[in-house]
């Protein structure tokens, strides 16, 4: 009757077969086929970089957008799943410089952008066939054969369309301000980018002098960053500051009066007091005389509200060029800017002593020769944390630089004519979201909106969309939109939309092809967008929107729900709030789920160096995919907190969840088979309601234990649905594994003896009745979570045993079970 159960299971195994018989019948994409169109479900998967393996936090994120759309499939709706590829920036970049030994962007230019660019295009999906693989067996159904690329120029199109409605709202300049700089890979990170890279890291710990002119006092000042001194233009001091002038081993030195003990000691000599004001304005003799003749307050003190005297010396270096205080504080006073450094990092001609030598690298150099001219009061060594390129482990700087930014403060108008900032939009945005955990809303992702700055857009690279704008030679610029728009403006006929290609579409004066019918010459600026602005313009871009699909994106937009980690509440969170905000004042999303970080079993990062984690794919051949799933989304990881990933975690799924149930169901077919092969089963499964999301009839057993287990069902079919709705799976998915201890542990356990009944005994006939369809129904009610053991159990009870049609062929084509309130009595479950 029923195929024969092996109770020695082998549960990788089970779903190889499960995977080959959803291949054979094309499950997935019927799945999505039997749902109307006009009911659609839209679901956005951020793209992942191709370029290196999928990891757990891959495959957390990626069960938690496998678990969502299955439910709401079986819940009636269509949802169309396209998996996608991020192509673009640093990732590739920095893999196909180590191939090709090109070490420097000069390196880089003298191989030809053109084959540097076609050997990142050649070399960034390198590893899509593995993904592909892992993500399949994980039981993830999504599609991977209408997937979209970033590099892709319907893709990149888009991207340039979605810039260019920015440009045109006034919310992209070009402008100087500091930003954290990789030296290593010569381009400007973004905020989120820096946030991926802090770690602890030794620096020098120096105080300097700066001898007062027409005195024999001198005033010290702290820094960490030795290599600016080279830069400095000014020191600032704070006015309501009181400072002491102090006598030390026969020389007179100003400091913050709160700082005099920790340099001098409590009993130092004060020769005089006065508050920061009074010093304002007095000139020192400079260490270096590296710096053009900017201005008059060159060289002397200056009034600074961010002056402290918590640590330090009160004073402050100030060298404009770098750092956001000193920058601002040039900015104010007119200091003007002395940057000498390269694209690389490294001291150029400005500063002969040490041309060449990296920044960093120069610190023990640069004290070395203040040291021998007396100018450094103490040295010491300071461990603190500071951020590093996130690819390359370099020290950052930070920098002023000239840079493409998207201005948040700046107004935006509705189509409604309703006016505010971006921030504010963002703002009012972000409190439309459901996000899960709750808290994210108003705090992680709230509290990072409240402070948002101006997005640094460009990067000075060479693999990645280019920044649409084209500029006169007098400063004058056109950004341009689309293809077709370059087309028209340069008569050049576009193929591509990469560096390579659309840097040379020059625009020559001799002929009537010109951006300005007055002959004037425009040229593309040089630098690509930050890939985060491509994974932000997904929503639009993966449908080529608006050239395409016009209608269908904006009649479901925005999406019904994504999921990622909670590291993307700064990187793709934050991405696709900006742009939805500027492009359409509302959120890319409605729901939000955010996975917590996967940590090694020892609280560590996972590291591929220190082997302290099983392999996912090894592992998943070990125990099976289901158990995987279900060890990462019945933990505090769901509730975004961090999960201390342990094999024998997962095997302990293995053995107290999907053991227990794979046993009722070889408990179940064995005694079925024994009595049918005996010629003694009064009781024969019916499809009745299989096909159907309503509530099945009957049975209208008079044993407690089944009227018990099926209103205990109905508790859990309640409660699934309330909190799916909700997207609250961390209440859904301890429900179902209580469950299956219920069934398991109480009602098979004290029902056994039912089934050794006689053939026409009504106890063991409403047994076998009650059985089935709890195993029936709850293998629909596993389908999102365990897909594989669910299928299985599906295939065994319904569709073998129908094999005439009439059914799904699969139970993720089933609707999901409906709660029926006749079958539900709270008293009983209490009792």
């Amino acid at each position: 009757m029923f195929r024969p159960i092996d109770p020695d299971v082998h549960f990788p195994a089970l779903e190889e077969r499960i995977l080959a018989l959803w291949e054979k019948d094309d499950a997935f994409r019927e799945s999505v086929r039997r749902r109307p169109a006009e009911k659609s479900f839209v679901f956005f998967d951020g793209p992942p970089f191709a370029t290196g393996l999928p990891h757990y936090g891959h495959l957390l994120a990626g069960t938690l957008k496998d678990i969502v759309p299955r439910y709401f499939t079986m819940k009636g709706f269509r949802v169309e799943r396209r998996f996608g590829w991020d192509c673009h920036g640093l990732p590739i970049e920095t893999i196909v410089q180590d191939q090709l030994g090109l070490h420097t962007v000069r390196d880089i230019e003298k191989y030809g952008v053109d084959k540097f660019n076609e050997a990142c295009r050649a070399g960034v999906l390198k590893y899509t066939q593995e993904w592909r693989k892992t993500v399949t067996r994980m039981g993830r159904w999504v599609d991977f054969d209408d997937e979209y690329k970033t590099m892709d120029l319907s893709f990149m199109e888009s991207v340039w369309w979605v810039f260019k409605r920015c440009f045109d709202q006034g919310l992209i300049y070009q402008g100087y301000r500091i930003q954290p700089y990789s030296p290593a890979l010569a381009t400007p990170l973004s905020n989120f980018e820096v946030n991926q890279g802090y770690r602890i890291r030794q620096d020098p710990s120096v105080t300097v002098t700066f001898p007062l002119e027409g005195s024999d006092e001198a005033l010290l000042a702290w820094t960490t960053t030795p290599w600016t001194l080279p830069s400095n233009l000014a020191v600032a001091i704070r006015g309501d500051l009181e400072y002491a002038l102090v006598s030390h081993q026969g020389r007179k030195y100003w400091i913050a009066e709160a700082r005099r003990a920790a340099y001098f000691g409590e009993d130092s000599p004060v020769l005089e007091k006065i508050k920061g004001q009074a010093l304002a304005g007095r000139r020192y003799q400079p260490l270096f005389q590296y710096a053009p003749y900017f201005s008059e307050k060159q060289y002397t003190l200056l009034l600074a509200d961010f002056v402290s005297d918590a640590d330090g010396t009160g004073a402050v270096h100030i060298a404009p060029s770098f750092g956001e205080d000193d920058f601002q504080l040039g900015l104010r006073e007119n200091l003007g800017l002395f940057d000498p450094l390269d694209a690389e990092g490294r001291f150029t001609h400005l500063v002969p002593e040490w041309t060449g030598v990296g920044a960093k690298d120069a610190d023990k150099s640069i004290l070395h020769r203040l040291k021998s001219e007396d100018r450094v009061f103490r040295h010491e060594t300071l461990d603190h944390s500071y951020p590093h390129c996130w690819r390359t482990d370099v020290p950052l700087l930070y920098r002023a630089l000239k840079n493409w930014f998207l201005a948040v403060d700046k107004p935006v108008t509705s189509t409604g004519g309703i006016t505010k900032t971006l921030k504010e939009w963002m703002i009012e945005c972000n409190r439309q979201i459901r996000w899960v955990p709750e808290h994210i809303r108003d705090g992680r992702f709230g509290k990072w909106l409240e402070g948002a700055r101006d997005w640094n857009l460009s990067r000075n690279r060479f693999w990645g969309t280019c920044i649409p704008i084209w500029i006169g030679d007098d400063g004058d610029m056109i950004c341009v939109g689309s293809r077709a728009e370059l087309e028209t403006l340069s008569g050049t006929k576009i193929g591509d939309l990469h560096k390579h290609v659309v840097d040379a579409v020059a625009i020559k004066t001799s002929d009537k092809k010109t951006f300005d019918p007055n002959g004037k010459v425009y040229r593309r600026t040089p630098e690509v967008l930050d890939c985060w602005f491509e994974s932000g313009s997904m929503p639009y871009a993966q449908g080529h929107y608006p050239f395409k699909n016009r209608d269908r994106f904006e009649a479901s937009f925005p999406a019904d729900f994504i999921a990622e980690g909670l590291d993307q509440t700064r990187g793709w969170f934050y991405t696709l709030t900006v742009l939805s905000a500027a492009l359409f004042q509302k959120p890319a999303m409605k729901n939000v789920i955010v996975n917590g970080i996967i940590l090694a079993e020892d609280g560590q990062k996972m590291s591929k160096r220190l082997k302290n984690y099983p392999d996912p794919n090894e592992l998943i051949d070990r125990v099976g995919a289901d158990a995987v799933r279900l060890f990462m989304i019945d933990s505090a990881a769901v509730r975004g907190e961090e999960l201390k990933f342990s094999e024998m975690g997962v095997k302990n799924i293995v053995r107290a969840v999907l053991l227990p149930l794979w046993n009722a169901l070889s408990l179940f077919t064995t005694y079925a088979n024994a009595d049918a092969s005996k010629g003694q089963l009064g009781w024969k499964p019916v499809p009745v309601g299989v096909t159907r999301g309503s509530p099945l009839p009957g049975p209208t057993s008079e044993n407690l234990l089944d009227r018990w287990i099926l209103s205990d069902l109905q508790a859990l079919l309640k409660n699934v649905a309330a909190e799916m709705e909700s997207y609250r799976l961390y209440h859904v998915v301890p429900a179902v594994v209580g469950f299956i201890d219920h069934l398991t542990n109480w009602y098979i356990r004290r029902s056994r003896r039912r089934f050794w009944k006689s053939e026409n005994d009504k106890d063991k006939n409403e047994a076998y009745a009650t059985l089935y369809r709890v195993l029936v129904e709850f293998s629909k009610v596993l389908a999102p979570f365990l897909p594989f053991l669910a299928e299985e159990m599906y295939q065994v009870l319904v569709r073998e045993i129908f094999p005439g049609g009439g059914v799904p062929t699969s139970v993720h084509h089933c609707d999901f079970p409906v709660f029926d309130p006749a079958l539900h009595d709270e008293a009983l479950n209490a009792k």
